[in-house]
């Protein structure tokens, strides 16, 4: 069984930087993908960013939210089994529950998420 923590959350001043990390454990395949989505009260959750499990010699392909891209940058570390969001540039609007995921042979599993608050 796969379980995910995540760490990093906390409040920030707009401007200001937070880096996320989300450790996995359990049978991770050698092909997944990582990310992370959010989620404000009433709306959907939602992409954030996501990054493939990559090659032996080559980087994970990565994907953003409009949003985010230019101020978040999404890494992973293969061999701790985990991915970071470190988001820079940080706005109000980026207040949310953040949530890890990692997609393997076709099951999703989510952390249980970590709060990011953006205020001044």
């Amino acid at each position: 069984q796969v379980q995910l923590v995540e760490s990093g959350g906390g409040l920030v001043q707009p401007g200001g930087s937070l880096r996320l990390s989300c450790a996995a454990s359990g049978t991770i395949f050698s092909f997944n993908v990582m990310g992370w989505y959010r989620q404000t009260p009433g709306k959907e959750r939602e992409l954030v960013a996501t990054i493939t499990s990559g090659g032996i010699t080559s980087a994970g392909g990565t994907n953003y939210a409009d949003s985010v891209k230019g101020r978040f940058a999404i890494s992973r570390d293969n061999a701790k089994k985990t991915v970071y969001l470190q988001m820079n540039s940080l706005k109000p609007d980026d207040t949310a529950v953040y949530y890890c995921i990692i997609s393997q042979a076709g099951t999703v599993k989510w952390g249980q998420g970590t709060q990011v608050t953006v205020s001044s």
